[in-house]
């Protein structure tokens, strides 16, 4: 991801809505799990604090590439991070009782099936793996450009992926549904080659109505068949 891109994200993600929406629903996906927690690719730390803050319980570490988001992580969240490749993780096996990869299979950096390998591997039995990925090819824009991003997946690519690597239990929705008119609109038609980050600060009216907006959806009583980002969980056997 570019330099600037980083600087961005530990800027906004303590407030800005996409980052709340997101957490809350990651903090939801993990359920009740203790013990220890990965987040892989955990970018500046901003959910590992929010993840530290509302479970302290639990024993979070963060892997992340980037020394000096590594080392904005450590100095956010109370979390052990660990700077090195999510391709070859530097743990042992059967460690985690929990891991979460949000955005992070959808990166050109990223082979996900050999991520989804060793995910298995430092997971325990009947660990938990919890992934957020961006949806639908067709929703390729600048920002995936400035993210590095390589691939945006609908909810049953997603669950296919996690079949074959040998998931179970796999659970697949959409989110940001509400949203994803808007979407279209900002990246497909007047979006340019070399538009601005999608990660800006808001005026707080804007953004708190388009926070509510994923709240509603959120408290809905069925999922919608569409929407700008997919969450699945899954089982390790």
């Amino acid at each position: 991801m570019e330099p600037a891109e980083y600087a961005l994200m530990d800027a906004a993600e303590h407030r800005l809505w996409w980052y709340r929406a997101l957490h809350v629903r990651l903090v939801q996906a993990l359920g009740m799990t203790g013990g220890r927690v990965l987040d892989a690719g955990c970018g500046t730390g901003g959910f590992l604090a929010m993840l530290g803050a509302c479970r302290p319980r639990l024993q979070l570490v963060g892997l992340e590439w980037s020394a000096p988001a590594a080392a904005r992580a450590a100095a956010k969240s109370a979390a052990a991070i660990a700077c090195g490749s999510v391709n070859a993780m530097p743990f042992t096996d059967r460690t985690f009782d929990a891991a979460i990869a949000a955005d992070l299979l959808c990166h050109a950096a990223v082979n996900p099936e050999q991520v989804l390998e060793e995910f298995r591997r430092v997971l325990r039995p009947g660990g938990r793996l919890v992934i957020n990925m961006p949806a639908y090819a067709w929703l390729f824009s600048a920002h995936d450009r400035r993210v590095h991003n390589a691939r945006r997946l609908t909810a049953r690519q997603t669950a296919d992926m996690l079949h074959t690597a040998g998931f179970t239990q796999i659970r697949t929705q959409y989110w940001n549904n509400l949203l994803l008119p808007l979407m279209v609109v900002q990246r497909k038609l007047l979006s340019r080659h070399d538009a601005a980050s999608d990660v800006a600060p808001l005026s707080p009216w804007l953004d708190t109505t388009l926070h509510a907006m994923t709240e509603i959806e959120r408290r809905l009583p069925f999922s919608l068949p569409f929407g700008g980002s997919v969450l699945a969980t899954a089982e390790c056997p």
